[in-house]
């Protein structure tokens, strides 16, 4: 937008002041407003609540506070959470690498193929590096019972610059539902409607890998190392829910008379609000390009939720 500096009359610089810019479309919009979920658990150190899963000369942990992950071409990197999880929430502030990152993904997700490599569940939140003209997009997916072969996909494009600051990816999981939130906005709810849902605890994870077969246009920009290292920050570290051990019987942990504010069965939680609803919808029709449930190129019977 340089060749307008200067000529914007200024009613059209206010209209520019109240609104978020979605970068990579020239789309402003105004975010809705939502209930601060993170604002209501408490963070975990990263020191303490995580360790390091692959790449660890590619980390460093900065106040125990904050770590940062990269990737050259050597190795990306990754970071497990010591204790596994039977529902809960969990979140993370994330600020992506800035320029090409073609091939580059970021992850923030929940997993158990270390302790189920053929029936493993996954709940998946992946950042999406760009090529020159596209902005990163982030990527929602869910797997259970070791069905990586039908993934669950659907693709966002995000209404603020990721690179600049740090912005709050966070995903509900309960008996009830998955839900995906940026900045606590609702982008996706998946509801447990029937035997395809993630029901096994899992542990969290936060990495940075080379992707370059699938992540950008399904492939065809692949990641380039002239531009390397590539890094991202994880703060803010967040994990409330049930800790669990994967090889025994899961109890639940909730209360009979579950607070408001209790991931697994607070009333908060185990529905969307009318004002979450709302968002989902603004999200859903402003900023998906992607779902799954419209491939009828990949799914000749459309699965069940999608009906």
């Amino acid at each position: 937008m340089a060749f307008l500096q200067g000529k914007l009359p200024c009613f059209c610089v206010l209209i520019l002041c109240m609104a978020v810019l979605v970068s990579s479309h020239n789309r402003y919009y105004t975010s809705p407003s939502v209930p601060r979920l993170t604002d209501a658990f408490p963070r975990v150190p990263i020191s303490n609540g995580f360790s390091k899963a692959f790449g660890g000369s590619n980390i460093q942990v900065i106040n125990g506070s904050m770590a940062t992950l990269a990737l050259d071409k050597s190795s990306g990197s990754g970071l497990a959470s010591v204790n596994k999880y039977h529902y809960g929430f969990f979140s993370a502030a994330i600020k992506l690498p800035a320029g090409l990152t073609s091939g580059v993904v970021v992850a923030f997700y929940l997993s158990n193929a270390d302790v189920f490599p053929h029936n493993h569940d996954e709940i998946d939140i992946e950042l999406l590096g760009h090529d020159k003209r596209n902005d990163w997009v982030i990527q929602t997916n869910v797997y259970a019972n070791g069905s990586v072969n039908t993934g669950r996909e659907e693709k966002f494009y995000l209404w603020f610059d990721p690179t600049q600051q740090q912005h709050q990816y966070s995903i509900i999981w309960n008996n009830h539902h998955i839900v995906f939130l940026v900045d606590n906005i609702p982008v996706r709810e998946f509801q447990h409607s029937g035997s395809f849902f993630p029901s096994k605890p899992m542990s969290v994870y936060a990495t940075i890998w080379d992707a370059s077969q699938w992540a950008t246009h399904g492939g065809k920009y692949p990641v380039n190392y002239r531009y390397a290292p590539f890094r991202v920050s994880f703060a803010e570290m967040e994990m409330s829910g049930c800790i669990s051990n994967p090889t025994g019987t899961v109890t639940s942990c909730s209360k009979n008379t579950p607070s408001s504010l209790d991931p697994i069965e607070g009333p908060e939680f185990v529905k969307l609000s009318n004002q979450q609803i709302s968002a989902l919808g603004w999200a859903r029709s402003k900023l998906m390009f992607y779902s799954y449930c419209k491939d009828t190129s990949r799914f000749k019977v459309m699965p069940p939720e999608c009906k």
